[in-house]
């Protein structure tokens, strides 16, 4: 015997609008259902109920648009004006930060070096997407502009670290290696006030 399938599960509000519509046409003056339950009046009243609602979610919706769009105008307004505010109170105090506090603002702190970078932690090594390549990633390093990344062959020896690339990132492609090769990689970050020092050396052999 067949079944009636309605897929109201995977039906918006908007369609099943539609679904309720076309079966309250389909079963007006349909002589196989002669008492519809429930009636096909009572159907339309839901129907209608439902388009209301619709109809007053997207007008709330669209008022909370512009509600959200006007907001977002005024805060980048008052932005400004808070942006002017500072710079006359910083202009007209000379810098004195009691003076710039007793505006209910607050004094930047000096900017203090951040000195030599720490040690690169965590360098990880895993197979690259091609033969004859590895790829390489650590944990960011605070105040380091590049990094630096020395390979060696095993076994590794007090000469056989060489310079292979620089990184602007906490992470690297390593290509040209020799496939069946068991490499050893190291990392240093890269300050303006120096190099940090080599993170452990990590190893794996190059696929």
């Amino acid at each position: 015997m067949a079944k009636v399938k309605l897929g109201l599960n995977r039906l918006n509000p908007d369609q099943k609008v539609s679904l309720a519509n076309t079966i309250i046409t389909s079963m007006t003056g349909n002589a196989n259902f002669t008492t519809p339950n429930p009636t096909l009046a009572s159907l339309t009243t839901l129907k209608t109920t439902l388009s209301t609602k619709i109809a007053a979610v997207n007008a709330a919706q669209a008022a909370l648009d512009t509600a959200l769009a006007e907001r977002d105008a005024a805060e980048v307004a008052l932005d400004g004006g808070l942006t002017q505010e500072a710079s006359y109170v910083e202009n007209t105090s000379d810098g004195d930060p009691v003076k710039i506090e007793s505006a209910g603002m607050q004094v930047r702190e000096a900017a203090t070096p951040i000195g030599v970078p720490t040690q690169v932690l965590n360098l990880v090594l895993t197979a690259g997407d091609f033969d004859g390549s590895l790829d390489a990633a650590w944990d960011p390093v605070r105040g380091a502009s590049s990094y630096e990344i020395y390979i060696s062959v095993d076994p590794v020896s007090g000469t056989s670290w060489t310079f292979k690339q620089s990184s602007p990132k906490s992470s690297a492609h390593i290509a040209g290696l020799t496939s069946g090769a068991k490499m050893w990689v190291r990392v240093r970050a890269i300050g303006a006030a120096n190099e940090g020092p080599w993170s452990d050396p990590a190893t794996k052999t190059v696929p």
